[in-house]
């Protein structure tokens, strides 16, 4: 069995200076990502873009996965503060409508903000070294999710609610991805099928409790 890239950082960066350097770094890499997909990302890429040469930029990451990782996490983390703030609104006095537009507002955001997010999911998805994070990713929606729809009372029974959880993680993931990478009246569009979609989805639900 082939042993897996070492992604921990050599150095944690501490000084202002240092961890200014080492945002920029994963700046240029998301930038990078969008221009050139994760394939053809190279570290001499990524240290020509930032100014800076390839043995320096090994003080911070050791390869262009440890980077990417680094990437990832914020993302993680980004729609995890998203959730947080989303489950510590007055969710039980929501219409399931108000919720759906809610959420997936908070969600769109979070995608929309990350730079270079589909080779991003991609390689999240498809290389070893970053599956957990892809794990933990949809761990996370699905968790919280299955929390605030028992809050609305769509339903009281944990494997049900896991269920939908994860119904609507598969659905908001893969829809908002695309509406990430249209124009605007095309991703307007597809964002109200999505909403409508949730909707349908979770009224049936709440029809069966």
């Amino acid at each position: 069995m082939a042993s897996q890239r070492t992604l921990s950082p050599r150095n944690q960066p501490v000084q202002r200076r240092a961890m200014a350097r080492r945002d920029q770094i994963l700046a240029v890499t998301a930038e990078l990502l969008e221009e050139v997909g994760q394939d053809d990302l190279t570290t001499i890429l990524v240290a020509k873009r930032v100014g800076i040469s390839v043995g320096t930029l090994y003080h911070y990451f050791p390869n262009k996965y440890a980077i990417m990782y680094a990437l990832a996490e914020h993302w993680v983390n980004e729609m995890d503060v998203a959730l947080q703030a989303l489950a510590s609104e007055n969710i039980e006095s929501y219409t399931v409508k108000a919720f759906v537009e809610r959420s997936v507002e908070q969600m769109l955001n979070v995608y929309r903000n990350q730079q270079g997010l589909l080779p991003l999911v991609q390689a999240m998805y498809g290389v070893p070294e970053l599956k957990e994070l892809d794990l933990i990713h949809d761990e996370l929606i699905i968790s919280a999710m299955a929390d605030m729809f028992k809050r609305m009372d769509i339903s009281s029974r944990n494997h049900e609610l896991k269920r939908l959880g994860r119904t609507y993680l598969e659905l908001s993931h893969a829809l908002i991805m695309v509406v990430v990478n249209q124009n605007k009246p095309d991703g307007d569009k597809t964002l109200g099928e999505l909403k409508y979609l949730a909707l349908s989805l979770l009224e049936r639900a709440k029809s069966q409790f």
